[in-house]
């Protein structure tokens, strides 16, 4: 797995930065976070209100993938790119192994990024995982079989896009394993600090 800051053969982001810079309002992609949030909770909602709005089980379950399908793509290739500035992708190499890439802009580009566009993209990008996987538990318990390969498809593209950005932000495997240690590194140390001595 490779990070890279916008160096090399990978396409860089658009040079439109320009047009970012000027402050019209405090979300500077409207449009990019309108459909960040309608395909996902569009999705969630036709699941949860389904008997109501088809009776037919592959309607529904159609309408459904392809609102996930949509959101997925969305979010990779759009919305990541715009409102955090961060991109993951698979490449084969001429050895034909596969690469996963991931990439964030470079440090000089990152104030482009508006704070309301980034709380938006992650909200989102938490939360209705979250959701999915909720729903897979909930079909197993209600004995719900044949709803569960929608809601595991939902579960693995919602939670593919999740891991991939938060690669990106994070970085690389070792960087991702050092926080992770210095945490519950962090966390033991505290624990020893409150226990109050023996006797």
């Amino acid at each position: 797995m490779i990070r890279q800051d916008s160096l090399g053969e990978v396409p860089s982001f658009h040079e439109d930065e320009t047009a970012f810079r000027e402050k019209k309002s405090n979300i500077k992609h409207p449009l990019a976070c309108f459909f960040h949030l309608f395909f996902r909770t569009s999705a969630v909602l036709v699941y949860l209100f389904c008997e109501f709005l088809s009776r037919s089980f592959i309607a529904n379950m159609v309408t459904i993938i392809l609102l996930l399908s949509c959101d997925f793509w969305t979010v990779k290739n759009v919305t990541g790119r715009l409102l955090v500035g961060l991109r993951w992708w698979n490449q084969v190499d001429e050895d034909g192994r596969s690469q996963w890439m991931f990439e964030s802009r470079s440090e000089t580009s990152k104030k482009v990024v508006s704070s309301s566009d980034s709380r938006i993209f992650w909200f989102g990008l938490i939360v209705c995982p979250v959701f999915w996987g909720f729903f897979v538990f909930s079909s197993l318990l209600s004995f719900n079989i044949k709803w569960l390969a929608v809601v595991i498809m939902g579960v693995v593209l919602q939670w593919a896009n999740l891991y991939g950005y938060v690669r990106c932000k994070v970085g690389g495997g070792t960087k991702l394993r050092n926080m992770a240690t210095n945490y519950l590194g962090f966390k033991l140390f505290k624990k020893v600090l409150n226990q109050p001595e023996g006797p």
